[in-house]
């Protein structure tokens, strides 16, 4: 494990839903309260040194991508993206997952309302995922893109991005939501177009933090519809006209971010950068490998990818004859926090979580038969 990558951390032991939400580390707290604090004391240097933060926590995103920054763009959110990606599409068809987590559904369907690009629902079978094979079922002459996500929300299940872009071929646009995967799955983000991701989650670096990535292809096939007043050339010219698209991928942005947020990102990236995207996924896959084994023990079905290299940090599993709110509350009652679905439940560890985690749950477990 790595013990000093925990030492950054107050999350309690039994905090298991890391998917969900990502508690932040007191890095994170510290560089919040430090912009907030310089905030509070404002002189005429303050707001251009608060937004150096931006720069950093974009250069260590794109570095952590194995891009640049020319590439690269901060934003509030993932969905924030995924919506710049869906309105830019002028025509055709994008493929995208039913199973997908809302946040990759209502772009498209909003883009459809506006004569723009409509969505064609894939239906994975159950644990399996967007496979290559899946989509190249779908594959029409109309379909323009993917849109997927890099671990699936439900059962962790981890798209092979190369394998897809090498089933789409190279004229089509490959959308990926990386909100379950970035800074703890090492993923082919070069094989996708655009690359989303919000820092709430897996990143903890707190709401309202966020990134993506576009490709030379996506920065020239894309249309700058959302483009704001600091998406464009000569930003802080003022003169009445209209300004063209910047040429990288700042036309992605509509207005100036928090720089509080900012310092916030910049400091959890930060952590992933120093730690490594390896050492915390093998952390990661070690915890979910040793909680399988806890439900498994105690009667339960596992609902995701039984291969640990098809999945990433989400154990999906459900306890035969027991209400999932009824194991959520015994699991709460030893300090565990799932997240807690109408037919199953999820833990999704991180690099920080301890052994103990494992053996509060194996206690809640094995009170559900008594």
């Amino acid at each position: 494990m790595l013990t000093s990558y925990a030492d950054h951390f107050d999350t309690p032991a039994g905090y298991l839903d890391f998917a969900r939400f990502g508690p932040p580390s007191r890095d994170v707290v510290a560089a919040t309260a430090r912009a907030m604090e310089e905030s509070a004391r404002a002189d005429h240097t303050t707001v251009d040194g608060l937004m150096d933060a931006e720069a950093v926590a974009r250069d260590t995103a794109a570095r952590l991508a194995g891009t640049d920054g020319r590439h690269t763009v901060l934003l509030p959110n993932a969905s924030t993206g995924l919506f710049h990606a869906a309105l830019g599409i002028p025509a055709g068809v994008v493929l995208a997952p039913r199973t997908d987590f809302p946040a990759n559904h209502y772009p498209w369907r909003r883009s459809a309302e506006l004569g723009r690009a409509e969505p064609r629902w894939l239906d994975p079978v159950p644990g399996a995922g967007v496979t290559p094979d899946l989509v190249r079922a779908a594959l029409t002459d109309d379909v323009v893109g993917v849109s997927v996500s890099a671990v699936d929300f439900r059962t962790g299940f981890r798209a092979d991005l190369a394998a897809l872009r090498e089933a789409i071929g190279p004229d089509r646009l490959l959308i990926v939501d990386a909100i379950q995967a970035f800074g703890v799955a090492r993923m082919a983000w070069d094989a996708a177009d655009v690359v989303v991701a919000g820092g709430q989650k897996w990143l903890r670096a707190g709401w309202a933090t966020g990134f993506a990535i576009l490709s030379d292809r996506a920065l020239e096939s894309l249309e700058p519809v959302l483009t704001g007043w600091t998406g464009v050339e000569d930003v802080g010219v003022f003169d009445g006209t209209e300004h063209a698209p910047a040429g990288d991928a700042r036309r992605w942005s509509i207005t100036n971010l928090s720089p509080v947020t900012a310092a916030a990102f910049a400091a959890a990236l930060g952590l992933v950068e120093r730690y490594t995207v390896a050492e915390i996924e093998a952390a990661i896959a070690l915890r979910v490998a040793e909680l399988t084994e806890v439900v498994e023990e105690h009667g339960g079905r596992v609902l995701s990818p039984a291969d640990p290299a098809r999945r990433a940090g989400v154990l999906s599993f459900a306890m035969p004859g027991h209400d999932p709110s009824v194991v959520a509350k015994t699991l709460h009652g030893e300090g565990v926090t799932p997240t807690v679905r109408a037919d199953s439940l999820r833990f999704s560890p991180h690099a920080s979580t301890p052994p103990e985690a494992c053996a509060r749950v194996a206690t809640a477990l094995a009170s559900l038969g008594s």
